[in-house]
């Protein structure tokens, strides 16, 4: 397989995955709204979805290094996503939509590290910019979320599981095309992570990551609600949305030097420094113009953030513990963190509405300090564990 033809199918698959979740972010929480659900159940709804991440992302892991299998086994999480999300529109109640949500997130959670850890691998392989491929991911983000904020202001929001299962459907096709490269099988006891899990600077590494990703709680949860309060339209909402990436895609299109010229954990004193200064204005302003400036930030908030964490998992750790690395990360980081402070931002946002932005302002601060340590104490590109 050429370069350019790898890079093209992991585009496509990007494409494919991001459709998904620019259905699913913006637009979900109205969907459970509209069946009824308080903001302190969809706060457990959310909080949920990220606690499974805890299991999924481990195990799968687990299961990619040991047998050595990536493509295969992503094609199959898709598939099982798809289908689970069929049964949503025949479910109803707090409690059932919450079961369901669990069992959804499952395979899902660990389809999303598993598929970065695949990239990487071709990146490496075909000397490709893992950015310029990323980029089609967030491009098909904005579409998604422009087209379907538009879309809903004439059909019923009864449709996003259907389209949620379609996409997904897309995804599975998009994984068929990959490359299939594995690493070798493990037929006894595969490397221990211990020597990367007690490792201080993966723990700082962690905490940093952690802290970003509780701080964007309150915005994944609660953004269109609020901005659909505040009087904005679906339309606007789905505008605001796709502002954002379309700053991430831009640093993506530059990834590479970025990358070169800051280093991993520099990026994530960046993304943390971005997060203070957007989340402060989202707390204390709803004023479209405003908003508008700190959508800006989701460039550093999100893309520095993932670009060294992907990059820092890329140099630090060895290619055989790469996909348990990055199912672990996801488990602590992606779930257990923000999982754990999602209820209660759902309190923060009944008590004190834009303002629990506020709080998340004083995460990113918390994330701040620690990438500020980790980029003194880290020797760029130097492994943790061998």
């Amino acid at each position: 397989m050429t370069p350019s033809s790898a890079s093209l199918r992991l585009g496509a698959y990007y494409a494919a995955l991001f459709v998904a979740v620019g259905i699913h972010i913006p637009f979900w929480p109205l969907w459970l709204q509209s069946r009824g659900l308080s903001a302190s159940e969809i706060g457990w709804v959310a909080a949920a979805g990220y606690l499974i991440r805890i299991l999924a992302s481990p195990v799968i892991g687990h299961l990619a290094d040991h047998g050595g299998e990536r493509r295969v086994l992503m094609i199959r999480l898709a598939l099982a996503t798809a289908l689970i999300w069929l049964l949503f529109p025949m479910v109803d109640g707090f409690t059932a939509i919450l079961v369901l949500s669990v069992v959804a997130v499952f395979p899902f959670a660990g389809l999303i590290p598993l598929g970065d850890t695949l990239a990487m691998m071709i990146v490496g392989r075909h000397g490709l910019d893992y950015g310029r491929a990323r980029l089609w991911g967030s491009l098909a983000f904005i579409v998604a979320a422009t087209l379907l904020g538009k879309a809903l202001e004439s059909w019923p929001v009864a449709i996003l599981p259907w389209l949620m299962a379609a996409a997904l459907l897309l995804t599975a096709a998009s994984c068929r095309a990959l490359p299939d490269l594995k690493v070798p099988r493990h037929e006894g006891k595969p490397p221990s992570l211990r020597p990367v899990l007690l490792n201080p600077l993966f723990l700082l590494f962690l905490g940093t990551a952690a802290l970003n990703q509780m701080a964007h709680t309150v915005y994944y949860t609660f953004a269109t609600i609020h901005w659909k309060a505040a009087g904005l339209s679906d339309m606007v909402i789905g505008l605001l949305w796709s502002e954002g990436v379309v700053a991430e895609i831009i640093l993506f299109a530059v990834s590479n030097r970025v990358v070169a010229r800051l280093g991993p954990a520099a990026l994530l004193l960046v993304a943390a420094i971005g997060g203070t200064v957007r989340w402060l204005v989202l707390g204390t302003t709803a004023a479209l113009p405003m908003v508008a400036l700190a959508q800006l930030l989701h460039a550093a908030t999100f893309g520095c953030a993932h670009l060294g964490a992907i990059h820092f998992i890329s140099r630090a750790v060895p290619q055989g513990l790469s996909a348990r690395t990055q199912g672990i990360f996801a488990a602590i980081a992606v779930g257990l963190a923000p999982g754990l402070i999602t209820p209660f931002s759902g309190r923060l946002y009944e008590s004190l509405g834009g303002g629990s932005f506020l709080a998340m302002a004083a995460l990113s601060a918390l994330s701040a300090l620690l990438a500020w340590v980790l980029m003194r104490r880290w020797t760029t590109g130097s492994r943790i564990a061998e």
